[in-house]
């Protein structure tokens, strides 16, 4: 089939209405009177409203769907020769800068693999840059083919206890909930505001009515999770066991089961997907890294690991489809029926479900695993001198013990939830050393935003490291610098090249830096094609386990120790944080 770049743009959804003359010509076509832009022919084709297989072939024209039937007569005619045909996959929650691409080489990374829609509240990139970071990823999203829908961020910044780069109000939230691409209020991840009733973030859900709202609410039940639900919040990302899922779906809520990098509830929260509760229920990534992305896919990553696991495939791909596209309101997508988007996948095998062609409002946008739209490296120009550190010498990363026993960061493996711990410490001339024997290893949070010298350390268990440092200038929420290390050279010498970078990740060891990833745009984003972005963090993971690291997808796990919104411990630029309290402690 002849590739054509001239599809409809997206991020705009509630502009992308249908003409008279469009609605008059889609009816001609569905009629037969009138030949169709294009017929996909012998198809199996995926019908997520009955949960069956039909065969035929489907007429399009004008990028939507005209009918499904015995429709010939086109422009062009493409046979499928028996393949399925299903609708593209749409992600109900994702931050994209997690994959620490830039948007286009996201589209490049995403697409390919069937995913035509994304749902992501842009908070990290707001977090560092607010409504300019923001007005950045969906001024190059329209120039692409995914639909990239908006979720204004409900918590610029997070919480009181961090510092971040900007601050998004009542007042910028209103404008940003006005933009045509927006269709609702992001996780208010501030649940201890909610159930406190917080008048400042009860005004943020009052500014959304009538708009959808998502949640973020860890470990809540009872009558918290009454209480957080009875303020017009009606989703969840966050469930971790089989229990806590099952009774938020109870009292209303849409529950995302999530499978990212390094956030992975699939095998804990399957058993909720039944004949009875499957329509409540959809897939999220969250977060997922570009490694991730190029080596095991998207959302059709999460829909053949199910399938694996035993769901019913056309149960799968509904909880990717029809299902975020119903909890989202987004009119027109999600599945193959007359009037519908034409944004559709095609694989051989509905099993391993590999996908092999995507087309996007009818025009074919991917075949082999390879996008067939053009990427242009965007202009990042302010955006890349996010970095700003106060000078500090080395003796700043000093921590002097408080007590006999200190607060730890137990990492739990395969969650972003931590554990606190108290440990016995190891101490030299009189200040807390790591202690690589026991994995209890330093941690250090740089504030990088004002340069206000802010530097919080602390202990962490979990990462196996017995050489050398990592760090980041990718912490959610805030985005300070995340360092992790076996002493205080090495983390200083991490730290000070994710400076000289303008962001990024990194290695070290021996006082020297091994190897590192620039992300230059926001401190969060490389400009660079997906393939060299992976092949580098692939590097940055391979010299952290030849330093001793055993965690899966390291710099996934340190980017969240810094996130004073998930229970149990974290560290900030601020101090140690125990998130059950939604405070500092004092040590």
């Amino acid at each position: 089939m002849k590739n054509s770049v001239t599809y409809p743009m997206s991020a705009s959804w509630r502009g992308l209405k249908i003409s008279v003359s469009e609605r008059s010509r889609l009816i001609s076509i569905a009629r037969g009177e009138t030949p169709a832009d294009l017929v996909l022919a012998n198809a199996r084709i995926v019908n997520v409203f009955s949960g069956e297989i039909e065969t035929g072939n489907v007429a399009i024209g004008g990028g939507r769907i005209a009918g499904i039937g015995d429709y010939r007569e086109a422009q062009e005619v493409l046979d499928l020769g028996s393949r399925y045909l299903a609708p593209g996959f749409i992600d109900g929650h994702t931050h994209l800068e997690s994959s620490m691409l830039d948007v286009p080489q996201y589209a490049r990374a995403v697409v390919p693999h069937g995913t035509t829609g994304v749902v992501t509240d842009l908070h990290e990139i707001a977090n560092v840059a607010g409504l300019t970071g923001m007005r950045y990823v969906m001024d190059l999203a329209r120039r692409l083919p995914l639909d990239v829908f908006l979720m204004a961020p409900s918590c610029v910044p997070a919480t009181h206890l961090e510092t971040s780069g900007a601050r998004l109000g009542a007042r910028e939230l209103q404008q940003v909930l006005r933009w045509r691409s927006c269709l609702g209020l992001g996780e208010m991840m501030n649940f201890p505001g909610v159930l406190g009733g917080d008048p400042v973030v009860l005004e943020k859900i009052d500014q959304a009515q009538r708009m959808v709202v998502d949640g973020h609410a860890p470990g809540l039940g009872g009558r918290d999770l009454n209480a957080y639900v009875a303020a017009g919040i009606d989703s969840d990302h966050e469930s971790v066991a089989l229990a806590e899922a099952e009774e938020k779906l109870r009292r209303g809520m849409y529950v995302m089961v999530r499978e990212g990098s390094s956030e992975k509830n699939l095998d804990a929260l399957l058993p909720l997907v039944t004949d009875r509760t499957y329509r409540r229920c959809l897939f999220v990534v969250d977060d997922r890294t570009c490694v991730d992305l190029l080596l095991d896919g998207d959302i059709d990553a999460v829909v053949r690991k199910t399938i694996s696991r035993g769901l019913d495939p056309i149960r799968a791909i509904q909880l990717a489809t029809i299902n975020p596209a119903g909890r989202f309101k987004m009119s027109g997508l999600g599945a193959i029926a007359p009037g519908y988007w034409a944004n559709l996948i095609v694989f051989d095998n509905i099993i391993s479900l590999r996908v092999d062609e995507v087309f996007y409002r009818g025009k074919m946008v991917a075949r082999g695993g390879q996008g067939l739209f053009p990427v242009r490296k965007a202009g990042v120009s302010g955006l890349t001198d996010t970095v700003k550190v106060k000078p500090f010498p080395v003796e700043s990363l000093q921590l002097r013990p408080s007590m006999e026993m200190m607060p730890v960061i137990e990492i739990v493996p395969g969650q972003i939830i931590t554990r606190k711990r108290m440990e016995k410490v190891r101490l030299e001339n009189g200040v807390v050393v790591a202690d690589a024997e026991r994995d209890i290893l330093k941690l250090a949070v740089v504030e990088r935003h004002s340069a206000t010298g802010n530097i919080g350390i602390g202990l962490v268990t979990g990462f196996g490291l017995k050489n050398g440092a990592l760090a980041s200038s990718i912490a959610h929420d805030s985005h300070n610098i995340v360092a992790v290390g076996c002493n205080d050279r090495d983390i200083y010498a991490a730290v000070k090249e994710i400076e000289r970078l303008h962001g990024g990740l990194v290695v070290a060891a021996g006082g020297k830096v091994l190897t590192s990833l620039p992300l230059p745009v926001a401190g969060l984003l490389s400009p660079e094609p997906l393939e060299d972005v992976a092949g580098k963090l692939d590097q940055l993971e391979k010299a952290a386990a030849g330093l001793g690291v055993k965690v899966r997808s390291p710099f996934s796990v340190l980017s969240f120790v810094a996130l004073p919104v998930i229970p149990e411990l974290r560290l900030t630029d601020l101090g140690l944080v125990d998130v059950m309290q939604f405070s500092l402690i004092n040590y």
